[in-house]
């Protein structure tokens, strides 16, 4: 009975674990609903009335979520700074609430500092959201100057009990943090090993299925990496710690996504186009049965499933755990694979390098491992970890250049959602002179985190969408609530977690949630009427409109320029992570390439972030979307290789089969060129350059006296040949020319 608990339990951890990597959702609502209910606990024996319970439950809300620092003692020393901004903001609400004109003034000055205060950092962006949530804090409970000093008190209380909550209660420590994000990495690994066993076992009608989920977990796996990269300074205790954890989950990454490609191979009558694994919606390639003897899908089966068991397993030791490993890295070694056709033997040889990957990933979190069953090949993979571990060091990272004046984002961002909120006030003032600010807000929050008007306008969109089935819950509630303050304020707890729970998931359902919450509060407050949740509708659809017409209108960035702007860059990064890999497996100079691919990954998640109102569901241009997700496809299979090239080349002083070889740089030099030729036409439509073509590479390479220069492995002629044709292929999407080899 109890073991069926603990296997229960750790089922439920590894779901919460893959569902939620770091739990940074679960950890955002039970902090935050934690420091609301402390509050009213706190304020509710005191005898306040129902507007400071209030006041103090949207304080600690705002003071809570506000907070964006990763080390615990710099966020001590926001909330110690937030708390006197919170204080002159609840004031000027109160004694500027009947003097309309200044008031209106004084939120459009406040607007833009707090837009403005986001090129200071975290801190600076979290001071200016707490000056103008606490702003709207004071009109939504309609704060007069005689009360302030009830407010002052509320206020205090409201960041202490936050405070108290962030630091003893629902701790989080970045080293904490990291170790649940690792976890959360290992889950989503093993996910994707069981959708690669998915894959093998799929019949012809199924395959589609379940290359769609290989797809998405991929990209699942994908994103939990770049979430450990982004924590790893603060969660380990040297840069060397950091670089040795940063290399392994990248190895691990592309060991799985190559075992992916590999199984797609072998199922097919061709070697699957790596374009297949990154192109939402695309077909998979005619597949039929695996061939070779059925022993051989069996065996394959089976150590698919003893990968994933690898992955997931805790407890390491054991002389059956070390055989199932032993077994798996002899693969590396072209021991024990079965008698089958090279297109699954090479299956086998993906899950070997996978098995080395996770061995090399288990070192470097968990620490050194029982060696005492280690078989000759595992001994020698441990061996090369060991070699490339020793030969990490830290170089810093150059300082990039940033944009002065009207051309700085925040600057740009802070005149425009100033322009926005004036019209919005002036609108909400039409429609309501005391609920105007609701205008302000959408305004205001369309802003954060968007730069340019396509963004604006979808993020407009899904707000307003939300508010208007929030409006239909808030009135199913209030009528269920009645006069029940203490299921009201239970309802708004379970609201609010809901709301932070799913706000990095869905816009849309977070505004129908803070909507249906809103209800409630109104309700708490005696203000509660159809016509109210209907004014909200109106003013939300206003203040979204206010904000695209500012983002049109006023310094505006168009969709088409945000994305030449990040795609150019993506290129940029992908030539410099190319060039620098080539180079060294060249015999060139080591470079920081593991770093550099990173820079990569970045810069492609602002395109696929920007590019999402050219990809939406309601866009009309249904040409121009299949372009988009088309582009985003070939870059995120362009990465990969950059990537697993990276890769590569970083294994070249350990690895025994891989030596440089001089003649690399030429041979990859027409893909370098291409790449910075396509860079330049997007960035200037006067760049007339065509892409090139010509002999593979590998034909480039074939030649009598290849053996002086030592063994160049097959894996990285096919990264080599895959990225130059996906750059080719990128060049026609993007209007290009081609220019044809000359015979």
């Amino acid at each position: 009975m109890r073991a069926a608990v603990r296997r229960s339990g750790t089922r439920l951890r590894d779901h919460l674990a893959a569902s939620d990597p770091g739990l940074l959702r679960l950890t955002a609502g039970l902090r935050t609903v934690g420091a609301i209910a402390l509050t009213l606990a706190v304020l509710a024996p005191t005898g306040a009335d129902i507007t400071h319970l209030v006041a103090g439950a949207m304080t600690s809300m705002a003071a809570t979520f506000a907070v964006r620092e990763r080390k615990r003692g710099a966020q001590a020393v926001t909330l110690a700074l937030g708390l006197p901004v919170a204080l002159a903001s609840v004031s000027a609400g109160a004694l500027l609430s009947e003097r309309v004109v200044v008031g209106d003034v004084f939120a459009v000055l406040l607007i833009f500092c707090a837009v403005y205060g986001r090129r200071f950092g975290d801190r600076g962006m979290t001071l200016g959201l707490i000056g103008f949530q606490m702003y709207f804090v004071s009109l939504f409970v309609g704060a007069k100057p005689d009360q302030l000093p009830a407010l002052w008190a509320v206020t205090t209380v409201g960041f202490a009990c936050s405070a108290l909550v962030r630091f003893a209660v629902v701790p989080v420590t970045p080293t904490g943090l990291l170790a649940r994000l690792r976890q959360a990495f290992r889950v989503r690994l093993a996910r994707l090993v069981s959708a690669h066993i998915a894959l093998l076992d799929a019949g012809p009608d199924e395959v589609d299925k379940a290359l769609e989920e290989v797809r998405e977990r991929t990209a699942r796996l994908h994103e939990t990496a770049l979430m450990i990269q982004s924590r790893l300074e603060e969660g380990t205790p040297d840069e060397p710690t950091a670089r040795l954890v940063q290399r392994r989950v990248a190895d691990a990454e592309i060991a799985a996504e190559r075992l992916g490609l590999l199984l797609l191979s072998a199922r097919s009558a061709e070697r699957a186009d790596t374009l297949t694994l990154h192109l939402p919606g695309a077909p998979a390639p005619e597949v039929g049965r695996l061939p070779g003897p059925e022993e051989a899908t069996a065996l394959l089966r089976r150590d698919l499933r003893a990968l994933r068991a690898l992955v997931l397993r805790r407890d390491t030791s054991g002389a059956g755990v070390a055989q199932v490993r032993n077994r798996l890295l002899g693969y590396r070694d072209e021991e024990n694979l079965p008698a089958a056709s090279a297109p699954v033997r090479d299956v086998f040889r993906g899950i070997g390098e996978a098995a080395r990957a996770v061995m090399g990933l288990r070192i470097a979190l968990d620490g050194p491992q029982d060696e005492s069953d280690d078989s000759p090949a595992t001994a020698r993979s441990r061996e090369e970890l060991d070699a490339e571990d020793a030969a990490i060091d830290a170089e810093e990272a150059e300082e990039a250049e940033e944009p002065k004046g009207l051309q700085r984002p925040t600057t740009r961002a802070a005149v425009q959602v100033a322009v926005g909120s004036t019209l919005a006030i002036v609108g909400g003032e039409l429609l309501s002179t005391d609920r105007w600010y609701w205008a302000v807000l959408t305004c205001w929050i369309v802003f954060i985190n968007t730069a340019s008007t396509g963004e604006i306008l979808v993020k407009g969109y899904r707000r307003l969408l939300g508010t208007v089935f929030g409006v239909v819950a808030g009135i199913l509630l209030a009528g269920l609530v009645g006069g029940n303050t203490v299921l009201a304020f239970v309802l708004v707890l379970v609201l609010i977690f809901a709301m932070f729970y799913t706000a990095p998931l869905s816009y849309t359902l977070m505004s129908f949630f803070v909507t249906a919450m809103l209800g409630l509060l109104y309700t708490l407050l005696h203000t509660y009427s159809w016509e109210v949740l209907v004014l909200r509708v109106e003013e939300t659809a206003l203040g979204a409109v206010c904000g695209v017409v500012a983002a049109a209108l006023v310094l505006p960035v168009r969709t088409d320029r945000r994305t030449n702007e990040l795609l150019v860059t993506v290129l940029e990064r992908l030539s410099d992570v190319t060039e620098a890999a080539v180079t060294q497996l060249s015999g060139g100079p080591a470079d920081e390439l593991l770093d550099k691919a990173r820079e990569l990954d970045q810069a492609l998640g602002d395109l696929r972030s920007a590019t999402k109102p050219l990809t939406h569901p309601v866009t009309p241009l249904r040409a121009r979307r299949t372009t988009a997700r088309y582009v985003v496809a070939l870059l995120e299979t362009c990465a990969y290789h950059a990537r697993s090239l990276a890769a590569t080349a970083e294994l070249l002083p350990t690895h025994p089969s891989i030596a440089a070889d001089p003649r690399l740089r030429g041979a990859a030099g027409r893909t370098v060129r291409n790449i910075r030729t396509i860079a330049a036409r997007v960035a200037d439509d006067e760049v007339t350059a065509p892409v090139e073509t010509g002999p593979s590479i590998a034909s480039l390479l074939a030649d009598d006296d290849a053996s002086r220069y030592g063994r160049i492995t097959g894996r990285v002629l096919r990264h080599l040949e895959r990225l130059d044709e996906a750059v080719v292929g990128l060049a026609r999407p993007l209007d290009v020319p081609v220019k044809a080899p000359e015979h």
